[in-house]
């Protein structure tokens, strides 16, 4: 399954309109509503270390809704062909818990990497950045 978020600018205040295609719904996402959901992860970055190339490594990123109505994942994109992700498909209840689960394969990297998982909300700010990162060593 797909999921596609599309950005698009308003055209009299430039500000962006998240649109979720599960619901074909859009809504604009200006200023942080105290009423709504929000975003925080356990951590945004995760370094593998050394590691052989070949080697397909996984890691889940946890976050907490900590705000005041259901959070929704509306999308996940790596920056790599080498970078899957897992998001959660249901909305996340406020004080509740998800998991983004990433994986990486090396087997066409060598050296030093860093991948970014760029994960699309309903929350302000509608992005935020997750990074992996390995040293790729050839055996």
């Amino acid at each position: 399954m797909v999921s596609t978020t599309l950005l698009i600018t308003g055209c009299t205040k430039n500000e962006p309109i998240v649109f979720n295609p599960a619901t074909a719904e859009g809504s604009t996402v200006s200023i942080k509503d105290e009423n709504g959901p929000q975003i925080k992860f356990d951590k945004t970055e995760f370094d593998f270390g050394t590691v052989m190339r070949g080697e397909r490594l996984t890691y889940t990123f946890v976050f907490t809704n900590t705000g005041k109505s259901d959070l929704i994942i509306s999308s996940t994109m790596a920056s790599c062909g080498c970078t899957t992700t897992v998001p959660p498909k249901a909305p996340i209840p406020p004080g509740e818990k998800g998991e983004i689960k990433v994986t990486f394969d090396s087997k066409s990297k060598k050296g030093p990497v860093t991948n970014t998982v760029t994960v699309a909300t309903n929350t302000y700010p509608t992005r935020t950045i997750l990074k992996l990162k390995a040293d790729v060593k050839i055996p």
